[in-house]
């Protein structure tokens, strides 16, 4: 039986809309209520108002790691 806290992070997330390897490293932007999400190698980026900025912001900080 899942925790409430499972469920409740398992709702967080919203529909995937982009999920892609840059460098060798996943992104995956998820769209949700509050705008698109951006996840970098599993870790959350930061919320955005469009895709583009999210896109935008995952490679920036993929080239500040690589």
């Amino acid at each position: 039986m899942k925790t409430f806290r499972q469920l409740r992070e398992s709702s967080d997330k919203g529909k995937s809309v982009f999920k892609k390897k840059m460098n060798k490293i996943d992104v995956e932007i998820m769209k949700d209520s509050k705008g698109f999400t951006a996840y970098v190698d599993g870790d959350k980026l930061d919320t955005f108002k469009s895709q583009s900025e999210a896109e935008k912001a995952a490679k920036t900080v993929i080239k500040e790691l690589t």
